[in-house]
């Protein structure tokens, strides 16, 4: 099994590269793949800040990815609950950090909005310090 980088997912994702993504698809289709939660991390904010995509596009593009055959995630559910979340209002980030910390009395932040809408979307209380 490979591990691979963000860019071979964004190269599959946006197909901006003649070279790359052709390359980046085959390797995808042909070898089982490892991607871990840091990397899907990464592949949302270069999707939403490098090549603009709302995150209804990232949703779909990063659900299409991860379900392709030789893709296997470090954490297919917590990826799956903070798409979903992420779908329903929260920034990603916030979703992976919020389905990590299921379980824990509360998850303490500064961020009001992160606040508002992880109580309505995710069910994990967030207060401030």
């Amino acid at each position: 099994m490979l591990a691979i980088d963000s860019n071979i997912i964004v190269r599959i994702v946006t197909n901006d590269s003649p070279e790359q993504s052709p390359r980046a698809r085959a390797l995808v289709e042909t070898e089982e793949v490892f991607v871990c939660t840091s990397v899907l991390l990464e592949t949302e904010w270069v999707l939403r800040s490098g090549y603009d995509f709302t995150r209804v596009e990232i949703g779909h593009a990063l659900r299409a990815f991860i379900g392709l055959p030789h893709v296997n995630l470090e954490d297919a559910p917590l990826a799956a609950k903070a798409l979903d979340w992420m779908s329903r209002g929260l920034d990603f980030a916030d979703a992976l950090l919020l389905a990590r910390a299921e379980g824990c009395t509360a998850f303490v932040s500064f961020d009001e909005r992160l606040a508002k809408v992880a109580d309505r979307v995710s069910g994990v209380t967030v207060r401030t310090p």
